[in-house]
């Protein structure tokens, strides 16, 4: 609803209409989430019974606590800094559609994959960096002669690259000689192949991941029906990992099914 209103906010006609509504609202949203904010905060103490400050510190300092607090700073930003960028505050206050990541751990899951595959990312961007300068530095001899206004020079010319390597196209920059056409078309079929590469690249990272979610969650189920029978503290630490790790109930049935068929 706060990101909505942001989005509302930015129409005129709306904003002329319901900017005071827009106004009280913003306030309330503010007031809630600076409340949560100092929730979260203060019983993040509770995660190490010597020291509440290293919980507290390790919150501020994590993911979501960095959300949470610039989520709400713009708001008060505005009466701390007289004068500054109105524009900035309005771009650091959809940050709170991240908020939503404390429900979720696709972001999480996404960052992790990224981080688990950074050396395969890293090939590719390499890979991709020398397509950019080899096809811009191409393209720039081929065509500045007849397009100086729009290819007067490599780094113009990058912007083309850049466009044509990721599938956009948007068409204001376009190959009139023979040998252009084809350095475009080489170049198009170069994009569509990175980004073949980048999706294969995530979806198994992607897939790696859950495989290693569903194996620990496998490994307490089994270490749990040892003794051949669940107690209520095991029983909460299997919903912990489930919820924590994002896994479906009928995920979670078949992981069951699957440990138990084995025993």
């Amino acid at each position: 609803m706060s990101v909505a209103e942001v989005i509302l906010e930015s129409v005129n006609s709306i904003s002329r209409i319901y900017g005071t509504q827009l106004k009280i609202f913003e306030t309330f949203a503010i007031i809630f989430f600076s409340f949560e904010f100092l929730l979260r905060f203060w019983s993040s103490g509770a995660r190490y019974s010597a020291s509440n400050w290293k919980g507290r510190k390790e919150y501020l300092l994590s993911f979501h606590g960095l959300v949470d607090i610039i989520s709400i700073l713009p708001f008060y930003f505005q009466f701390l800094v007289p004068g500054l960028n109105l524009m900035v505050l309005r771009i650091l206050r959809l940050t709170r559609l991240l908020k939503l990541s404390h429900y979720s751990t696709a972001i999480e899951d996404l960052a992790a994959a990224i981080y688990a595959e950074r050396r395969s990312f890293t090939a590719v961007l390499y890979l991709l960096s020398i397509a950019i300068v080899a096809s811009s530095s191409l393209m720039y001899y081929a065509e500045s002669e007849v397009q100086p206004d729009k290819l007067a020079s490599i780094p113009h010319a990058i912007y083309w690259s850049i466009i044509t390597l990721t599938t956009v196209g948007y068409g204001d920059v376009s190959p009139i000689t023979t040998a252009g056409k084809i350095i475009s078309a080489v170049t198009a079929f170069l994009g569509v192949a990175s980004l073949a590469i980048f999706s294969g690249i995530v979806a198994t990272s992607f897939s790696n991941q859950l495989a290693r979610k569903k194996a620990v969650y496998a490994q307490q189920l089994r270490e749990s029906l040892a003794d051949g029978n669940i107690d209520e503290k095991e029983k909460r630490l299997l919903e912990n990992l489930q919820s924590d790790f994002g896994l479906s109930d009928e995920i979670v049935a078949e992981i069951i099914r699957q440990v138990k068929s084995k025993e």
